[in-house]
């Protein structure tokens, strides 16, 4: 049984058992949230698009919102598929402010493809990066003008590269808040 307050990580599709892990440990360490890695699902062929021949995020985030998942109240589903948003050439990750899911997609953060089974250390770090930002965006955290700040948006390897694993101190306190439960009030 999960506890209340728990983020489920879900592996969509193939995906390397380490980075579900890896991202849930990041969870647990820097956000101070318990997590639990779920039972994986299936790539989300539905949200192929033949022209661009990448997957819309925002099909995949409406089908996972519609689903219910218990013992967690936020989820974030791994993917390696190459997702994109309409004004984007393509995203590593996707969330909805205060929404319940969150995408991260590992397809452009491996410096190898994931299919031979080397992931580097720069490519876990990649993988829980996005996946606490997007998980920011999901506690209410908007973009940051502050480079050293996880929620500072990063549309390129080399900017997510230079940021750091840490919130600034503006976006602790919003997510300190965001996260308190109404006993500690």
């Amino acid at each position: 049984m999960n506890r209340p307050g728990c983020i489920g990580i879900i592996p969509m599709g193939v995906i390397p058992p380490v980075i579900p892990k890896v991202i849930a440990a990041h969870i647990n360490g820097f956000l101070n949230l318990a997590s639990t890695v779920l039972k994986p699902m299936r790539n989300p062929q539905y949200a192929l698009d033949d022209q661009r021949l990448q997957f819309d995020a925002a099909t995949i985030l409406e089908a996972m919102e519609k689903q219910s998942f218990a013992g967690v109240d936020k989820i974030v589903v791994v993917l390696n598929v190459d997702l994109f948003l309409p004004v984007f050439s393509h995203v590593f990750g996707e969330a909805r402010q205060h929404g319940r899911v969150a995408l991260v997609s590992i397809c452009r953060l491996a410096e190898e493809p994931v299919e031979n089974g080397r992931l580097s250390p720069t490519t876990l770090e990649r993988s829980a990066k996005v996946a606490l930002h997007e998980l920011g965006h999901l506690f209410g955290l908007i973009h940051c003008e502050n480079h050293p700040c996880l929620m500072h948006f990063s549309g390129s390897l080399e900017e997510l590269d230079q940021t750091p694993l840490h919130l600034c101190p503006y976006c602790t306190q919003y997510f300190r808040d965001e996260t308190r439960s109404p006993d500690q009030e």
